[in-house]
């Protein structure tokens, strides 16, 4: 009807060149300030569950105390956090993707760690064991999930810039976290000690923990409000149909990412299972104190947040992916080698395997991004965390078992074997990688940047959508083996679309083989 169209265009020119305007200030998503203000808060974003997870080790001894709980029933705060997320930790990655977004996703499951240590908090005031087994189960939901999150917001705001840096960043906050955990519990809980005593000042100590969740929920919210704005200002997605997440996707993922994903489960059960037991080993097999003992044992996390930026950046600079997860795992074997075989110092050891460690997790966890659609990262990411938790899970059991069996020794040999399943995987992805990609994992910035330009061309996105398998039904057998010649790969097209070619003209032609 005439009048009855309202004209718009007016106001989306004045958006657009707000937008352009805002692009070129000072707070604009493509300047350097914006994206790493954006990093603090990924950064700060796990560290209250780092923080919290730790608490019950921190003042082991205290709740054993003023809750009358055993050793063996202390152990269940660790297990139920872990058991749960051999799953969860794949759904929470869908949902992320598919469902929630990254931006409401990332808030809920922080909500979920809150409101789990408040849980955790509020069953050690009233000393009822279930209660506190609630808390630590609807943690561990959120927690890991909110991990998973983190690795997708990294890879959205980083991806083919500084991604190696920021994943070791993010490692070395979530050290941060869990070293500042041990650091101050015991004098806060000696402080509050003064006005409350039992269950009720084990939980006033909790609460007060949390408060470290509080602050990584804010980060949420104001990462959340940066990354619409960014996603308005650059126009992010616009003109792309969207991807549809499907669990059924899984199935299609690349062989390469099954392969770290075994990295995954073979390198980290001879990194954390060792330190968990590792303060008695260090006691019986150098004579340690205590004191002694813990301080060589937490080498491995005091040496990831200094290092894990400074290698992630190098890894950034010199590309080389694989290369570098190669070595990583050698010079743990060696770390572990020396600790099982010789009396050499064991700070040479542990610092050797701290700096290892940092390495692996600034090489590896990228890969995933490298080989994974961007919409599917989530899932991705959550998988991999799941098979790691479940690594972790069984792999902790039997490492007691083994050391009630046969001692120590025994245990190094079965890290070490882990660790020679995951070199060999090592090894097999950059065989896949070299035949299915000429090494693209392994290549440095420079060199993936030329690859990618050259795979996005016109011409061989053409070539490679003609040559599909739902383009060559009308090939014969002998045809699909000769090379196609560019004229008879255009004829073929044109004639997809309807125009008008010579029969003979679409008859392939064939080049001789050289």
């Amino acid at each position: 009807m005439e009048g009855g169209m309202v004209d718009n265009s007016g106001d989306d020119n004045l958006d657009r060149s707000e937008d352009e305007a805002a692009l070129q200030g000072c707070c604009s998503p493509k300047k350097a300030p914006y994206r790493f203000l954006g990093l603090a808060l990924m950064c700060l974003l796990g560290f209250g569950s780092y923080f919290c997870f730790d608490n019950p080790g921190a003042l082991q001894d205290n709740f054993k105390s003023d809750l009358q709980m055993s050793t063996s029933t202390f152990v269940l705060l660790y297990s139920i956090y872990s058991w749960p997320n051999v799953i969860l930790c794949f759904i929470g990655g869908f949902l992320l993707d598919s469902v929630f977004g990254i931006r409401l996703g990332t808030v809920i499951y922080m909500g979920l760690t809150l409101i789990g240590q408040i849980i955790f908090a509020s069953g050690a005031m009233v000393d009822a064991f279930w209660v506190m087994m609630l808390g630590r189960f609807v943690f561990g939901i959120g927690a890991e999930s909110l991990a998973v999150a983190q690795n997708s917001y990294a890879v959205l705001w980083f991806k083919g810039k500084e991604l190696n840096m920021v994943f070791g960043l993010q490692l070395s906050f979530a050290r941060v976290g869990s070293t500042v955990n041990f650091l101050v519990m015991e004098p806060v809980y000696n402080y509050v000690s003064q006005y409350y005593t039992g269950p009720q000042c084990i939980g006033v100590v909790l609460f007060l923990a949390s408060v470290t969740c509080v602050m990584s929920m804010i980060c949420a919210c104001v990462l959340g409000f940066m990354d619409k704005r960014a996603e308005r200002l650059l126009r992010r997605g616009e003109g792309q149909e969207p991807q549809v997440v499907s669990l059924k996707d899984v199935k299609d993922f690349k062989p390469i990412f099954w392969l770290v994903a075994i990295i995954c489960i073979a390198y980290y059960v001879a990194i954390f299972p060792f330190i968990a037991l590792g303060k008695v080993f260090f006691e019986r097999k150098y004579e340690y104190e205590p004191s002694a003992a813990n301080t060589v044992n937490s080498l491995v996390y005091s040496i990831s947040a200094i290092a894990s930026p400074l290698l992630g950046y190098l890894v950034d600079r010199t590309g080389k992916n694989v290369s570098w997860v190669f070595i990583s795992i050698c010079t743990t074997i060696i770390a572990h080698g020396l600790l099982a075989f010789t009396y050499l110092s064991p700070y040479v050891c542990m610092i050797l395997m701290g700096l290892a460690y940092s390495m692996l997790a600034s090489s590896l966890w990228p890969l995933i991004a490298l080989v994974t659609p961007e919409h599917q990262l989530g899932t991705a990411y959550g998988i991999a965390q799941s098979v790691q938790n479940l690594g972790l899970a069984v792999v902790s059991i039997v490492a007691g078992i083994i050391v009630d069996k046969g001692g120590y020794l025994m245990l190094e040999m079965f890290f070490l074997g882990w660790l020679w399943i995951s070199l060999i995987t090592a090894g097999a992805i950059w065989m896949s990688d070299m035949a299915t990609s000429g090494g693209y994992l392994n290549m440095t910035p420079g060199q993936r940047e030329r690859y990618e330009t050259v795979q996005c061309t016109p011409e061989s996105l053409e070539r490679e959508k003609l040559l599909s398998s739902e383009c060559t039904s009308d090939f014969s057998a002998d045809s699909l083996m000769q090379p196609q010649s560019d004229i008879s790969i255009r004829n073929r097209y044109l004639s997809r679309i309807g125009a008008m070619v010579p029969p003979h003209a679409i008859t392939p032609i064939h080049r001789p083989l050289r």
